[in-house]
């Protein structure tokens, strides 16, 4: 069991700590009134807060990965594979790998996001 345990931490070559504290993470920009926390992450899986301002835009974009999406607060229009549906707290997405998708932030607010595999382009330093 052990040695099975070991393999395993062997193989997450790059993982968050267990406990993730919101206020020990920095929040980065990422665009104009937009702002990421990156939490809990490992290989294979990403969870990350992302605020935005009323009036802010996620473009309209497409990555390799599976993403679902929590609305934690606020309202947003979201645009995926050319269905437009306007979301608000307590509502959930999902965006399938390569599916083009992008939002307009309606009343300021927060979302979750969890990717799969993990995005490590996010933890690039710049």
């Amino acid at each position: 069991m052990n040695r099975d345990l070991n393999t395993i931490k062997e193989s997450m070559a790059t993982s968050s700590d267990n406990f993730i504290l919101a206020k020990d993470k920095d929040w980065e920009p990422v665009g104009e009134g937009v702002v990421r926390q990156i939490m809990g992450y490992n290989n294979d899986i990403m969870i990350v807060k992302v605020k935005f301002r009323k009036g802010a835009t996620g473009s309209m974009h497409h990555r390799i990965h599976s993403q679902v999406t929590y609305v934690e607060s606020g309202k947003f229009e979201f645009t995926i594979k050319g269905v437009k549906k306007i979301v608000s707290a307590g509502d959930c997405l999902y965006k399938e790998p390569d599916a083009e998708h992008g939002c307009i932030c309606l009343e300021a607010g927060m979302l979750i996001d969890c990717f799969s595999p993990m995005r490590a382009d996010f933890l690039e330093k710049k």
